[in-house]
C-alpha cells in the first residue's frame, strides 16, 4: 500500500510514540526521525525533540543532519560550548554544509560576537540554494548591532528574493522608523506597491508613516487602500479609526472601530477608543457603557480603569471615581498611574489620610514629578505631620534644587517647629529664588506669613537697591 507523504509522517510519528510508551525498540531511516524531530519542534516539544535526537544518533551516529538537531537543542538550553565541539567536528567532514556555517553564527550570535555571526554567514550564502534565510539572518545580527542602515539592505535582498515575506518588509520599516526616515519610508512602500498594489501590509505601512508625519488625509486614503485590498484586515481598520480620531470626525471612527468587533473577538483598545469618541460626542451613556465593556474584555488594561475614573472626576462625581480606581488598584497595587488618582480623588474629597498615603505610594512607585512632591507635603500640613513635610521636601528638593515653591514650604514649617534660624535660611532662599511666590507663604501659613520678621524679610527683599 502507497502512503501519501502526510501520512507516512503520521505513521512514522505513531509509531515512534508507541516505542516509547512500550520500551521496544523500533528502526527508523534517519529522514523520518528528522521529521519526528522537525514536528516536536515545530509544536514546542522540545523534551520529546531531544528524545528523538538521541535515539536517531544511537541508530544513525553518522547522519549530519541528525547532529545539526543535536546542536540546534544544544544552542537552545545555551549549551554553547558543546554546540560548537559537534560543529567543528561536523566541519572537518562537511565545509560546503551551509547549515554547519548558519548554527556555528548562531553560537557567535549567543555570545553577542555579531561581527564573527556575520562573516560566517557571508561564508553561507556563497553556497546555499536558499539565499533568503540567510540574507534574513544577516538583517537580523544587524539589528542586534544597531546598525539599521546594513540591517535595512539585507531585509530588503530577502524581500527582493521573496516578496511574499512581510517579516521582512516590517523589519525594513523598524529601520527606517528607528532612522527617523519616513519620508523615505513612504517612497520606499510607493516603490514596492508599484509592483504589488494589493498588499495590504504595505498600504498599512504606508498609512502609519503618513499617521507619524501628522499627514492624516494622506494616511486615511492609505488605509482605506488596505481595507480595500483585504476587508477583514482589522489592523487597518483599528489605524483608520485613530486618524478618523484626530480629524474629529469621530461617528466614523466608530464605525471604523466597530467593524473589528464582527471581524474577530472584540480588542479592549477597540472598545476603549469607541467609548472615548462617545465622549467626544457627549454621549455619555454610550461612554460609559464602551468603557465597562473594555475592562470587562481585559482587567489589566490600565487605560480602560483611568477612562472610567478620570469620566467621573470630569463630572465632580468623586465617590463614583474613587470606586472605580479602588478597583483597579484591587487588581494591580504597582500601577502609579492608580495611585496618583486616587491621591487626588481623596484630596478632592477630603479624605486626607488616604490621599497622603496615595501621594507616598505614587513617590514609591517612581513617580518623582514636582506636582507629587508639592501636593503631598501640602496634605501634610493640612495634618499637622510638619516633620514628615520636611522630609517630603528635602527628599524632593534632592531632584528639584534650587526651587522656590520648596523653599518657601520649607521655611514655613521650620517655622511652626519654632526653627527660626533654619526657616530665615530656606526664606531667603525663596525670596531669592522668586519674590513672586510669596503667597505660598501667606496661603498655608497664614499665622507664620503675619509675623513680624516673616514681613521684614519680605519688605527688605522687595526695597529697591540704592
Amino acid at each position: 500500500m502507497h502512503l501519501s507523504p502526510n501520512e507516512h509522517n503520521n505513521f512514522s510519528l505513531s509509531r515512534f510514540e508507541s516505542m516509547l510508551k512500550t520500551n521496544d525498540v523500533y528502526f527508523f531511516d534517519s529522514e523520518e526521525f528528522e521529521e519526528i524531530i522537525q514536528h516536536y519542534l515545530e509544536n514546542g516539544k522540545v523534551a520529546l525533540a531531544k528524545k528523538a535526537t538521541r535515539m536517531g544518533l544511537e541508530q544513525h551516529p553518522s547522519s549530519t543532519n541528525l547532529k545539526l538537531f543535536q546542536v540546534e537543542m544544544h544552542i537552545f538550553e545555551n549549551e554553547l560550548d558543546k554546540a560548537e565541539e559537534i560543529l567543528d567536528e561536523l566541519y572537518v567532514l562537511e565545509k560546503s554544509n551551509e547549515e554547519i556555517y548558519i548554527q556555528k553564527a548562531n553560537v557567535y550570535s549567543r555570545r553577542d560576537e555579531h561581527k564573527k555571526a556575520i562573516s560566517l554567514l557571508e561564508k553561507a550564502l556563497e553556497i546555499t540554494a536558499d539565499e533568503a534565510d540567510v540574507l534574513s539572518l544577516m538583517g537580523m545580527e544587524y539589528l542586534f548591532m544597531e546598525d539599521f542602515e546594513h540591517a535595512k539592505y539585507y531585509f530588503m535582498k530577502c524581500l527582493e528574493q521573496d516578496e511574499q515575506d512581510y517579516s521582512a518588509l516590517y523589519n525594513i520599516i523598524y529601520c527606517f522608523d528607528y532612522l527617523q526616515e519616513h519620508e523615505a519610508a513612504i517612497d520606499y512602500l510607493n516603490d514596492f506597491l508599484n509592483k504589488n498594489p494589493y498588499c495590504e501590509v504595505a498600504w498599512h505601512q504606508v498609512g502609519k508613516q503618513y499617521y507619524t508625519l501628522e499627514e492624516y488625509e494622506k494616511a486615511l486614503a492609505a488605509f482605506d487602500f488596505a481595507v480595500i485590498s483585504d476587508d477583514r484586515f482589522i489592523g487597518a481598520y483599528l489605524e483608520k479609526g485613530k486618524v478618523l480620531e484626530k480629524l474629529k470626525q469621530y461617528e466614523r471612527a466608530i464605525e471604523s472601530y466597530s467593524i473589528t468587533l464582527g471581524l474577530d473577538e472584540p480588542t479592549s483598545f477597540a472598545l476603549l477608543r469607541i467609548g472615548k469618541c462617545y465622549e467626544k460626542l457627549e454621549n455619555y451613556e454610550l461612554a460609559l457603557q464602551f468603557y465597562n465593556k473594555c475592562v470587562e474584555e481585559d482587567a489589566l488594561l490600565d487605560k480602560g480603569w483611568i477612562a472610567i475614573t478620570d469620566f467621573y472626576f470630569k463630572k465632580k462625581n468623586y465617590q463614583k471615581a474613587l470606586y472605580y480606581i479602588e478597583k483597579a488598584i484591587n487588581i494591580d497595587t504597582e500601577n502609579v498611574l492608580y495611585w496618583k488618582r486616587y491621591a487626588k480623588i481623596n484630596k478632592r474629597l477630603s479624605l486626607f489620610e488616604e490621599a497622603e498615603h496615595g501621594f507616598r505610594r505614587t513617590i514609591e512607585l517612581g513617580n518623582y514629578e514636582m506636582e507629587t512632591w508639592l501636593s503631598r507635603c501640602d496634605i501634610l500640613i493640612e495634618l499637622g505631620e510638619y516633620d514628615a513635610g520636611i522630609n517630603n521636601l528635602l527628599q524632593a528638593a534632592e531632584f528639584y534644587p534650587e526651587n522656590a515653591e520648596i523653599e518657601y514650604r520649607l521655611a514655613g514649617l521650620y517655622y511652626k517647629l519654632l526653627e527660626d534660624n533654619k526657616a530665615e535660611f530656606h526664606l531667603k532662599n525663596a525670596l531669592n529664588l522668586d519674590d513672586e511666590f510669596a503667597m505660598i507663604i501667606e496661603e498655608l501659613f497664614p499665622k507664620v506669613y503675619n509675623k513680624k520678621r516673616v514681613q521684614e524679610l519680605i519688605k527688605d527683599h522687595k526695597k529697591p537697591s540704592l
